[in-house]
């Protein structure tokens, strides 16, 4: 690690204890949390986890804050020794020990301000979102200089410059942003006590990367533009946003000149009992990294939400859908209502029933002209309306989720979900059939006491596509302080009879106040783990696993 960084973090240090002396012995306060990930991997052919090199591996962090008044500091230690499988690390460029996470702040009434690493989102995060997910070894965080200003009531300002994390350094190119937002029932007196409430935002984001290429005459400065609306009345909620960048060649999009455009509409309605999300999402060539050579999970300035259901459990999980930043249509609808109690869909505990759709198209694109293919690096690449709607169909999901309480001791959830996967598409393969899969799920609890209960799940897929049927058993019983859980995931349905493998996996674990120790023995198979619609490919394992976790 750089020795540049201890020095600013003595220094922060340094400020704060010189100014416990000025304040009549206060100390200020500190705080943080602490984390390690270990697995010892084994060989087995029969699931294809292949022998390593190095059987063990580990991932930890630890943060500390310090705060007195109006003055913060902290700094984040990482270490990979080396990094687990399936983290992103080509050619090792994730393995050390270090600081890459250092910031000072200081707050004074209307006016913050952050030096050194900071995350941060403008709106929706449709041209900027810096943000950190450690399931999938993501950390685009910024490193440079933030200002946030309240010059008046109800108006939000927020500038910033800077670099974002590239492992242990810093990428090439040099971010700057600035965002406003206008609460008009703060602004206005006189729609401050008004149910109608009313908020405008506008972001615009530039990179700046020096052009080095021998081909191309790439732009060294690419700016991206965005304006939303957010509106809600009562129970009814509406958050819209627009999005455009200017011409950006770069390896997602093949080097074409073509400008990207994004929109996204969220819309709500709740009151008791009942919940309702219409939602949209368009993209037209939005890729927006601080380095145009990136790939993967590196150097992204935005994010663009998923638009379908994140699922928690692991069947309706297997196929999950990642964001296409080269162009996607989409749409969801959930209702959800609860049926009250003492009534005859509702017993006597009541009964909640969740039903969700979503459906996401490729864009529909033209020819620039006759003699030009679609995506020919150096052109325009293709033409596309705004809003234009693609044949080819990516994704889509059905699920219906029923949640009843039937005792004081017994509560279940019964789910059903039917997924259409384009696997070509969403994999970046060729040759494969698209996915169709049916999953039924049951989850119950049952409390023998109030501090000691039984949770079982019962998972099946069932599809012709890929690898066939799939099944999962899951037991956890869970009293004061531990928890206990097996679970078997087994694909019995392989068109491989040879090879139907049974992933078994066991464990148990200790909780209590700030701390979590969970140590467990099995064997995960190979896969895609998405999170809010940015994904990475998880490697067949077997062996141990260790985690520990604390706060303070």
């Amino acid at each position: 690690m750089k020795k540049k960084y201890f020095f600013l973090i003595l220094c922060f240090f340094n400020i704060g204890f010189f100014s416990v002396f000025a304040q009549e012995k206060d100390f200020g306060h500190i705080s943080g949390n602490f984390q390690t990930d270990a697995q010892y991997y084994i060989e087995d052919s029969k699931i294809g986890a292949a022998a390593v090199d190095e059987q063990f591996l580990i991932n930890s962090y630890a943060n500390f804050v310090y705060s007195l008044g109006k003055f913060s500091a902290g700094f984040r230690f990482e270490g990979y020794m080396n990094s687990l499988l399936g983290y992103p690390n080509m050619g090792g460029i994730n393995n050390g020990v270090g600081i890459p996470y250092r910031w000072a702040a200081f707050n004074n009434e209307n006016l913050e301000i952050t030096v050194g690493n900071f995350y941060e989102q403008f709106g929706n995060g449709l041209i900027l979102r810096a943000y950190e997910e450690k399931m999938l070894g993501v950390d685009n965080a910024f490193d440079g200089l933030r200002v946030k200003l309240n010059p008046y009531k109800g108006i939000y300002l927020k500038g910033l410059v800077g670099k974002q994390r590239y492992y242990w350094d810093d990428g090439d190119g040099i971010v700057r942003g600035f965002d406003g937002e206008i609460q008009i029932n703060d602004l206005i007196t006189s729609f401050s006590e008004s149910d109608f409430r009313i908020s405008l935002g506008g972001s615009f984001v530039s990179k700046y990367q020096k052009e080095e290429n021998p081909v191309y005459n790439l732009p060294n400065n690419v700016g991206a533009g965005a304006g939303r609306l957010d509106l809600s009345y009562k129970g009814f909620n509406i958050v819209s946003e627009y999005a455009y960048k200017i011409n950006d060649p770069s390896a997602d999009n093949k080097y074409i000149y073509k400008p990207g455009q994004a929109l996204l509409i969220n819309t709500s309605y709740s009151k008791k009992g009942l919940g309702i999300i219409l939602g949209t999402k368009w993209v037209d060539n939005m890729s927006f990294r601080s380095d145009r050579n990136a790939s993967l999970t590196d150097l992204n300035i935005n994010l663009l939400p998923e638009i379908s259901k994140n699922h928690t459990y692991s069947l309706a999980a297997f196929y999950p859908y990642a964001s296409q930043t080269n162009g996607e249509w989409g749409a969801k609808a959930e209702v959800m209502y609860r049926f009250a109690r003492n009534t005859f869909l509702g017993g006597k505990y009541g009964t909640t029933v969740s039903v969700n759709y979503s459906r996401i198209h490729d864009i529909k694109r033209t020819s620039v002209n006759d003699t030009t293919p679609l995506w020919a690096s150096g052109t325009m690449g293709y033409e596309s309306s705004f809003f234009s709607i693609g044949k080819e169909l990516y994704f889509q999901d059905i699920n219906v989720e029923i949640s009843k309480k039937w005792s004081p001791k017994l509560y279940t959830i019964v789910s059903y979900v039917n997924i259409f996967y384009n696997y070509n598409i969403l994999r970046g393969a060729s040759g494969y059939e698209d996915i169709k899969a049916h999953i039924g799920i049951i989850d119950a609890t049952y409390k023998f006491t109030d501090n000691i209960a039984l949770r079982g799940e019962l998972q099946a897929m069932f599809t012709k596509q890929d690898e066939g049927d799939w099944g999962l058993l899951l037991l956890e019983l869970s009293i004061p302080s531990w928890f206990f859980v097996v679970m078997d995931n087994w694909n019995y349905g392989n068109p491989d009879t040879d090879n139907r493998p049974h992933y078994l996996t066991a464990g148990f674990g200790f909780v209590k106040g700030g701390n979590r120790i969970q140590l467990t023995y099995g064997k995960q198979r190979a896969g895609v783990m998405c999170v809010g619609g940015v994904c990475r490919t998880v490697p067949a394992s077997n062996g141990f696993a260790l985690s520990i976790s604390s706060t303070f």
